[in-house]
């Protein structure tokens, strides 16, 4: 008798929490697209003149780019809001960000947000994909801060909101819905695919809105929702017009996803099973998301991840030996120089760190954010950063050497030291050769296209036989000429779509590249056109990972977006073994010797793997 009491309170107070309220909900703005901030004029003045309205929730893709302008225009709009509004970045919003992320948690203060109100409680978390293109993840340091308030609040349901939808659209889908079906989810808010859509997410009800762009139309639009004790109804209202007849209610309950018996597919590891030659020595499992690789010196492996942190672990253990804070996100892998760490951060500082105990040596103030990876030559490191300049750095003092000021958009790769030249793409549609010992350009060349996501600016370039090799999202390899920049050959091939992932073989004849299709390919290094002369047998899913590819000892290692390394034999192609680390991108890979390697991957998993043939 005391159970049913106690089960009728708790049913009963929490209709009697629930209220009846109207919020909008606001997706893919994209802020610094062609009409992206006057269609936000118009949204914010519409909801202004609406006074049933409570908040606004803006579920990412605020801007086109992520630039640090766009961010700023996007907030002051917003500001004028009348009512409070909040926001989560989308993938436009971190993919192409020159402050790989920064500003936006400075400019809107934070990445996620959490209220209540009307007896609900509201959750939001970031998506990424963050500086690197593959398909969307929540940043790890996210599911940590949902663990934590989670706990808040638990008597009030929940209504949660990202960016992508919760499905295999995002590597670690599942992290996030395990979580939120133990706190009574009723409800799931996203954008991403610009249309009004539901959707069933494991039995969570889930919206996607449409954009904000008028697109095609002469004005763009946005949802009104009416949440009341046990629905919710969504409305389409374009600004200065009716709002539209309902499209889409929700029936509002607790679903008791704790007593569920629905087995829902989840990332398998099985192939850590069929291949017994390759066994992991150790893992590291970080705190926060890792979206760089690993350098390693005097039997210490050097790693860095998104919140700041630059860390030495021991190579044999795993154990962490020491770390420095910076005030920024890293994006940058760090390179070792004798005693010292080249590390660069996204709070516009490159670091040199002591690589025995993790003292600070020196550190240069740059403008902007460093996304851009350091290479390192006769003790000085060569790297790009997000404010126009490439920088060459004396390691031993800590000084300018020399630097180049004339760069079209921002740097995030690693360079190419080749034939006493530093080469590097932007995320300005360009290529950059610069002499090597002054700083000055050699030459520079541009792809002629109109949109930056096609620019050559995330893959690794490599050299051989007097050519420079690159590619980019445009699905073109370029084939440049060492000396004097000419394109000696351009191609794309319909049935090899390259992206961003390529890789030089030992003896140099061979390019590698990875299509977008999951195969793999070695393209002549000294034929006049593209040809492709070899052909791995692996075959992988769609695949989006731009890291570079690695051979070692007559093995090929291949990265992917969702955590499986692939080790290739060079003579014949077959596939000799894989392994899965996780489900989210692989990060730059490091052989250590024959037989071991590491590698990180962008959920913060740093593994040592033992192989053999």
């Amino acid at each position: 008798m005391k159970k049913l009491v106690v089960l009728f309170l708790i049913l009963f107070l929490g209709k009697a929490n629930a209220q009846r309220f109207q919020f909008a909900h606001v997706t893919d703005t994209h802020v610094g697209s062609e009409t992206g901030a006057e269609d936000l004029r118009r949204t914010v003045a519409d909801i202004n003149r609406n006074k049933e309205l409570k908040f606004v929730i803006v579920s990412g893709d605020i801007t086109e780019f992520g630039a640090d302008d766009e961010l700023k225009l996007a907030k002051q709009i917003l500001d004028s809001l009348q009512i409070p509004y909040y926001a989560v970045p989308g993938n436009h919003d971190a993919n192409w960000s020159e402050s790989g992320g920064n500003s936006f948690r400075q400019v809107f203060g934070s990445e996620t947000f959490y209220f209540t109100y009307g007896g609900y409680r509201f959750a939001g978390t970031n998506s990424g994909p963050n500086m690197r293109m593959s398909p969307g993840q929540i940043p790890r340091e996210n599911l940590v801060w949902l663990d934590s308030i989670l706990r808040l609040d638990d008597n009030l349901p929940l209504i949660y909101v990202n960016h992508y939808p919760q499905d295999s659209s995002l590597n670690n889908w599942y992290e996030a819905i395990d979580r939120i079906k133990k706190h009574d989810v009723r409800l799931f808010l996203c954008g991403h695919g610009h249309v009004n859509r539901s959707y069933d997410f494991e039995g969570i009800s889930g919206v996607m809105g449409r954009s904000n762009l008028r697109a095609k139309k002469n004005t763009g639009g946005y949802n009104i929702v009416l949440i009341s004790p046990d629905q919710a109804v969504y409305q389409e209202r374009n600004p200065d017009s009716l709002t539209q007849s309902p499209w889409l209610t929700i029936v509002l309950k607790n679903h008791h996803f704790e007593n569920e018996n629905n087995v829902y597919p989840r990332p398998s590891y099985a192939v850590n099973e069929k291949f017994k030659q390759v066994r992991k020595r150790w893992n590291f499992q970080d705190r926060s998301d890792i979206g760089a690789g690993l350098a390693v010196a005097k039997n210490k492996l050097v790693a860095a991840n998104t919140a700041g942190e630059l860390y030495a672990l021991d190579i044999a253990t795993g154990n962490k030996t020491w770390s420095y804070q910076t005030q920024g996100k890293i994006y940058s892998t760090p390179a070792v120089w004798k005693n010292t760490v080249v590390a660069a951060s996204s709070d516009s500082y490159i670091y040199g760190i002591d690589l025995k105990d993790g003292h600070q040596k020196w550190k240069i103030k740059t403008h902007k954010a460093v996304l851009g990876s350091p290479a390192i030559h006769r003790g000085v490191a060569y790297i790009g950063g997000s404010d126009g300049i490439f920088r060459a750095i004396d390691i031993h003092t800590g000084k300018i050497k020399w630097s180049f000021g004339e760069l079209k958009g921002y740097v995030s790769t690693k360079p190419l030291i080749y034939k006493n030249k530093v080469y590097f793409g932007t995320w300005g549609n360009e290529f950059y050769a610069l002499d090597v010992n002054t700083g000055r350009k050699v030459w520079h060349w541009a792809n002629g296209a109109s949109n930056r996501m096609f620019s050559p600016a995330a893959c690794y370039p490599v050299g051989a036989n007097n050519r420079v090799f690159i590619v980019a999202p445009d699905r073109y390899m370029t084939a440049l000429d060492a000396d004097n920049g000419k394109v000696i050959w351009r191609k794309k091939m319909d049935n090899y779509r390259v992206r961003e992932s390529i890789g030089l073989s030992a003896d140099q004849s061979l390019v590698y590249a990875k299509t977008m299709d999951g195969q793999l390919i070695g393209i002549s290094t000294v034929a006049d056109d593209m040809e492709v002369i070899w052909k791995s047998a692996l075959q992988l899913p769609y695949e989006l990972a731009p890291t570079a590819i690695v051979e070692s000892n007559n093995l090929i290692f291949v990265p992917s977006n969702s955590g499986l390394l692939s080790a290739i034999e060079r003579s014949n192609g077959q596939v000799v073994w894989q392994y899965k680390i996780s489900n989210c991108l692989v990060n730059p890979i490091l052989p250590l010797d024959k037989k071991k390697l590491a590698v990180s991957t962008m959920d913060g998993k740093i593994v040592q793997l033992k192989f053999r043939k």
